[in-house]
């Protein structure tokens, strides 16, 4: 799918905000079913990328909950890795 790589690619020139709109855009698209597991997935790497970490994990959750496979999952995984690691006292409020 172009419209991925090109998703992809905002992401990683860091052109998160047209990214996050153009996905945004491209989940409200009713023939969009397909695929939608890796536009949230996409999203979430936009969040992270912009520090959002609850915007972030939400995304994957969602892409998760559409395909247990996805890669959100892992990248869940590493997100919460890296957030109990930096907010260790987070737990103990």
């Amino acid at each position: 799918m172009d419209q991925q790589n090109d998703l992809k690619e905002l992401i990683n020139r860091g052109d998160i905000d047209t990214a996050i709109e153009q996905i945004n855009h491209l989940l409200q698209e009713e023939s969009a079913e397909t695929g939608k597991d890796m536009l949230f997935y996409l999203r979430g790497n936009a969040y992270r990328k912009k520090g959002d970490w609850k915007q972030a994990l939400d995304n994957y959750q969602r892409a998760i909950d559409l395909n247990p496979d996805s890669p959100a999952a892992q990248a869940r995984s590493m997100a919460m890795d890296i957030l109990e690691f930096f907010n260790k006292d987070m737990y103990n409020q």
